[in-house]
């Protein structure tokens, strides 16, 4: 009886494992094709045939699409983790502390270029996977408040998008705000890459904007013709 029930529970034991290890193919399969052929163009019949398995059974793991994106960023997400703030939040001086912050987040985008390219490109088409990218865009503000919040009363005009009284063509929006919420994006970082500038160039490029945005303006902008209202 003893040895029978011990050889149920092996068996038992055998078959979760060998779930488990189906699983996480599949999971590995929708990690490649999304970096590969990107989200929208990763069917689940590709997934199937990358995985070995059957369409029913990426089904019987993960019902819906939803699932399947929520199991694939937590993967990739866990091996590719975005640059933490713990990792410049300690520097005293301001510019040095957004520096380390913006080399933090180019290399890591000069890193996982493809799969960012990919998701947004496809994110429009591809409702599940809206919400992991709000999510991220959600943490790149975290960033740039942060950042703001480190510079304090140094150029200040308003918080993160409020409105005060004007300064350098923003419509009153805090232009050293708007510049670091574009600085920390991918698309910024790719645009300067697209022209070889290496990283270090990126973010002193950066640097420079964020210097500019600073500076006390009179509210006017160069080559703006006189009278010519602002956008």
């Amino acid at each position: 009886m003893f040895t029978d029930m011990e050889k149920r529970g092996y068996t038992l034991k055998k078959r979760a494992e060998s779930q488990e290890a189906t699983r996480e193919r599949i999971v590995e399969a929708v990690m490649q094709l999304h970096e590969e052929l990107g989200p929208r163009n990763a069917s689940i019949s590709a997934i199937a045939d990358r995985a070995g398995v059957q369409r029913l059974t990426v089904y019987r793991h993960f019902p819906d699409e939803t699932a399947l994106f929520q199991a694939c960023t937590s993967r990739w997400l866990a091996l590719n983790p975005p640059p933490a703030p713990e990792g410049w939040s300690d520097i005293p001086d301001a510019a040095e502390r957004c520096r380390a912050a913006l080399m933090a987040l180019y290399t890591y985008y000069r890193g996982t270029e493809r799969m960012w390219i990919a998701s947004y490109r496809d994110v429009g088409e591809v409702p599940a996977l809206q919400a992991p990218m709000a999510q991220f865009e959600g943490y790149l503000d975290s960033i740039a408040t942060g950042l703001r919040q480190a510079f304090g009363t140094d150029g200040k005009t308003g918080d993160l998008g409020g409105k005060t009284g004007g300064r350098g063509g923003t419509g009153g929006k805090d232009a050293l705000a708007l510049t670091l919420r574009h600085a920390v994006r991918f698309g910024t970082w790719r645009s300067l890459a697209a022209m070889r500038l290496e990283d270090e160039e990126s973010a002193d490029l950066a640097m420079r904007w964020i210097g500019g945005s600073r500076q006390p303006s009179s509210g006017t902008v160069p080559g703006r013709p006189p009278g010519r209202p602002r956008l």
